[in-house]
């Protein structure tokens, strides 16, 4: 698998911290963090809250530790009132944070209207787009992707639990109605399945617009009973609904088969968002680089 090379693997810092809720792990240094995602074997590491924001300082702590960042993130606020231009401001920033690091791509999601940071029921509150959001949105990523082109750079989109792109029908109509050449496809196995779609699926319908993967797993009990109780996106992440691969219950072998058959060349970031007392974040680190390189071989 894999054989053609061109893949490196990466971890986020969710399993010890998180941008979302910061009181997840927020005792926990950055420099564990880095120090323990390189222990664990891992080549790369997106960027967190609390990773040093002077370009230079950042670069001399990852480059110690023999690390690249796989990405920065960026959220964009395109279907709501007086935000394009803040959006656009944001991405300009981050672009050239990550150009300045050596890095190629930016994750991104739309996040205006989205519940997944607030203590309400995620799936019965996730935003539907009406056709007036859907253009504002696909005009602004328009907008992003020609300036990440015009620094040698990728937009990757990334389908979110509890936003306007999060299940099966909203991936497809982001592809269809997107430039391929200015927004490509972060695909996050998690969020996928926890949607209700297939990872698999998406893979094989959508493979030639991906970029860049999270490989995150579901454990699927949790899942069900976090759905069934209505609870919110927090809730659900210290409950434990989320797991790195090989520690739930998706089966990555075919997803990862599928991509390597495709020629599939970038990052495979390994991303769960966990409540770091509960799941020692060394432990879920290496155990998943561990089943990668069982399952990959590399």
């Amino acid at each position: 698998m894999f054989e053609h090379g061109g893949i490196r693997f990466g971890i986020t810092p969710t399993c010890w911290t998180n941008d979302d809720f910061p009181l997840v792990g927020d005792r926990i240094p950055f420099e564990q963090v880095v120090s323990e995602m390189a222990l664990a074997g891992f080549e790369g590491c997106s960027v967190g809250h609390n990773y040093p924001t002077d370009v230079g300082e950042l670069r001399a702590a990852l480059e110690l530790r023999g690390l690249q960042v796989s990405e920065p993130w960026a959220s964009a606020y395109f279907t709501v009132a007086a935000m394009a231009d803040r959006s656009v401001e944001e991405f300009r920033h981050q672009t050239r944070f990550i150009k300045d690091l050596g890095g190629t791509d930016i994750g991104l999601a739309e996040l205006g209207h989205a519940v997944h940071q607030q203590p309400i029921a995620l799936k019965a509150n996730k935003p539907v787009f009406d056709d007036g959001q859907w253009t504002a949105m696909i005009e602004g990523l328009h907008t992003l992707g020609k300036i990440a082109a015009g620094e040698g750079m990728r937009l990757c989109y990334h389908p979110h639990m509890g936003t306007g792109v999060q299940d099966r029908a909203e991936i497809d109509r982001l592809m269809t109605d997107t430039d391929p050449e200015l927004v490509h496809l972060l695909l996050d196995t998690g969020h996928t399945y926890w949607s209700g779609a297939d990872p698999l699926a998406v893979v094989q319908d959508h493979v030639e617009r991906i970029a860049h993967v999270h490989l995150k797993d579901i454990r699927r009990e949790v899942m069900v009973e976090c759905d069934a109780r209505g609870s919110s996106f927090h809730e659900a992440v210290m409950a434990g609904v989320f797991a790195v691969p090989g520690d739930g219950d998706i089966d990555f072998v075919p997803i990862l088969q599928a991509l390597s058959d495709a020629g599939f060349e970038g990052w495979l970031v390994v991303e769960a968002e966990q409540d770091p007392a509960r799941h020692r974040p060394l432990t879920q680190a290496k155990r998943a680089r561990e089943y990668l390189r069982a399952v990959t071989g590399r």
